[in-house]
């Protein structure tokens, strides 16, 4: 099938606090973003109207903005206001949801203190990130070549554009060698992300999942790891090596993209989708949705 350009679609696109037309939300080449990645974004989505967690990706947003050392000339309210007017906008309200902030193109180098910061918001349907078959039966990942850095390195608690280079490198070199993702180790060697999703594993009933100190605490991870407890199930937080997943019986990864999706394989370790993980993946469907707690 082939693919349809993002610049060349219908609809509209939140930019600056006005609406515009889909073509025509474009900026220069010479962006500060584009060459210096000072950039944030989010990845939302809305299941039947309703944008999930919305207050906490807005926060977020804003978070970073401040870390990479910007201020969103908008409020919180005014940005949370602004993605849900996007999704009525273009008639949707079941889709994924982008808003993005950046230096524009009033100063081209490394001090860019004077440049103008651009905010957008763009909507689009997004069914699945991985095939809804294989999902069901569990992704397979292979091991990224670069590592996560360490936190006074980089801004590793911002979501921001230049640290998904390494991710972009990572999950391109798996899919060339027939996987679906890569799962990255950090700068010390312990288990960290995969390359836009947290991780979990499953050993002896309990869940496992790395210690979010040099990459994004997901507020996907956090819903989930509240499922988790609701159903009775403890979770530990800790560094994990590679080695130990040799001892897990269950592998599943959790984002606003990827949902909660299970894991039959890492490199050469294996894994079979259970009772964990599949439960997990249902509840998840049913909260988004409204229909659980």
């Amino acid at each position: 099938m082939a693919l349809v350009p993002y610049d060349d679609r219908d609809g509209w696109i939140w930019l600056d606090g006005a609406f515009t037309p889909w073509r025509d939300a474009k900026i220069h080449v010479l962006t500060h973003a584009l060459h210096y990645a000072s950039a944030v974004f989010e990845g939302e989505r809305m299941y039947g109207g309703e944008i999930f967690r919305l207050a906490e990706h807005t926060r977020r947003l804003f978070r970073s903005a401040e870390i990479l050392d910007y201020e969103i000339p908008y409020t919180v309210a005014e940005i949370e206001a602004a993605c849900k007017e996007t999704c009525a906008r273009n008639g949707l309200k079941d889709c994924y949801v982008r808003p993005i902030a950046w230096r524009g193109s009033e100063v081209m180098g490394v001090s860019a203190q004077a440049s103008k910061v651009h905010v957008a918001i763009a909507v689009w349907e997004w069914p699945s990130y991985f095939d809804p078959v294989q999902k069901a039966k569990g992704i397979a990942l292979t091991w990224a070549k670069y590592r996560r850095p360490a936190p006074d390195t980089a801004p590793t608690a911002s979501k921001a554009a230049g640290l998904y280079m390494i991710c972009t490198i990572s999950k391109h070199a798996a899919e060339r060698e027939g996987f679906a993702d890569a799962l990255m180790l950090d700068w010390r060697g312990y288990v960290a992300e995969a390359t836009g999703a947290n991780v979990f594993f499953v050993r002896d009933g309990v869940l496992h999942t790395p210690i979010p100190d040099c990459f994004l605490d997901g507020i996907t991870r956090r819903a989930v790891m509240g499922l988790a407890k609701e159903k009775g199930f403890d979770v530990v937080e800790r560094h994990i090596v590679p080695e130990e997943l040799a001892d897990f019986s269950e592998c599943f990864i959790v984002g606003t993209a990827a949902e909660v999706t299970p894991v039959a394989q890492v490199g050469d370790y294996r894994f079979t989708p259970g009772n964990i993980s599949l439960s997990l993946m249902d509840d998840y469907s049913l909260m988004v949705r409204g229909q659980a707690a």
